[in-house]
């Protein structure tokens, strides 16, 4: 049975920083797409940033504050997060996509993680 669990969540103030981390078991995603997602009340699912074999991908919202990382040998992705706002304020979701083609939207993703609360305060 395939897993995501998500760690890292937590409260700061804006500007500041948190790290994200995605551990996956049950199967290997090495040529895989895996990424992160959020949701925030009353709002629906968005896309933040993915990683493939040798690309990556962001949300315009995100580009250049947040990091995606990924250790194939631990089957794990991080979101490094820096310079935080208000509106980043969400629950994130490690998602994870059978291929290797980027994908933003999240019904082409396969297993889900139960998603880790982020809240910036301004």
């Amino acid at each position: 049975q395939v897993q995501l669990v998500e760690s890292g969540g937590g409260s700061v103030q804006a500007g500041g920083s948190l790290r994200l981390s995605c551990a996956a078991s049950g199967r290997t995603f090495t040529r895989d797409v895996m990424g992160w997602f959020r949701q925030a009340p009353g709002k629906e699912r968005e896309f933040v940033a993915a990683f493939s074999w040798d690309a990556w991908t962001y949300s315009d919202s995100v580009k250049g504050r947040f990091t995606i990382s990924r250790d194939i040998t631990k089957n794990t992705v991080d979101l490094q997060m820096n310079s935080l706002k208000p509106e980043d304020t969400a629950v994130y979701y490690c998602a994870a996509k059978i291929g290797f083609q980027l994908q933003t939207i999240s019904d082409a993703y396969d297993y889900w993680g139960q998603g880790t609360q982020v809240t910036v305060s301004s």
